[in-house]
């Protein structure tokens, strides 16, 4: 039995692993799926989540599981597995980025989605200073984030997605060889996204060298618009 955790993306909360997680449950795995601080059903004041919060988060969650865990992040929070996997590397089996970022040591997600200048989502996202978080705006979800789920997905996201803490994707990731670095990375690259486009996936998975590179042809999303054909990769990783 293998036990996942699912760290959900930027505006999400653990809905977005819904489809996936009966899948992997009827296969036998352990599944668990949280909304990190500040998202979903966490009542965290925005304002006041930090990337070490957050990364605390997770790490409580992997001391409270027997035995190793495979830690999955998509996009923007890529970045939380890999500083998880820093503090545990000795409870974690192998990280999987899913259109997620792979940053290096002293690099942020921030300096990385700069780079990314035909993503379409950029211009409009709302930015509110005074709580240190932004938002996306719903006339861009089902063309940015689900072109190719149903429209039910957008419909949902309408009702569900939420602020996003901005101090996270500023601080500077703390990585090492002897921890991050020996650990076993798997890349899944969805080939239509237009929200973490091929081109920057493409870029972090080189510089950050992983075992294997998958590929789906989706959008950000394959959770909800190839849900099988996700927990397929997921399991053969796993096996690996």
């Amino acid at each position: 039995m293998n036990t996942f955790i699912l760290i959900h993306g930027s505006w999400h909360s653990s809905w977005n692993w819904h489809k996936v997680i009966p899948i992997l449950e009827k296969s036998g795995n352990k599944v668990y799926a949280i909304d990190l601080p500040g998202m979903g059903r966490d009542k965290t004041p925005i304002s006041e989540v930090k990337l070490h919060s957050t990364v605390q988060t997770v790490i409580e969650l992997i001391d409270s599981i027997e035995g190793k865990v495979i830690l999955v992040g998509h996009s923007k929070n890529g970045i939380i597995i890999s500083q998880v996997a820093e503090h545990r590397p000795q409870k974690i089996e192998k990280l999987i980025y899913l259109a997620a970022y792979l940053i290096p040591n002293g690099k942020t997600q921030a300096e990385y989605s700069a780079m990314d200048v035909n993503g379409v989502l950029k211009p409009y996202v709302t930015r509110y200073p005074e709580l240190n978080a932004h938002t996306l705006q719903p006339e861009i979800y089902k063309e940015g984030l689900y072109h190719d789920c149903d429209d039910s997905i957008t419909e949902l996201a309408k009702l569900l997605l939420s602020h996003e803490p901005i101090e996270s994707a500023v601080t500077h990731l703390q990585l090492t060889d002897a921890n991050f670095g020996s650990l076993r990375r798997f890349y899944i690259e969805c080939t239509e996204d237009r929200a973490v486009t091929p081109f920057i996936q493409q870029k972090m998975y080189t510089e950050t060298v992983c075992e294997k590179v998958y590929r789906m042809q989706t959008s950000h999303s394959p959770f909800f618009s190839k849900p099988q054909e996700l927990c397929a990769i997921f399991e053969e990783i796993a096996a690996l």
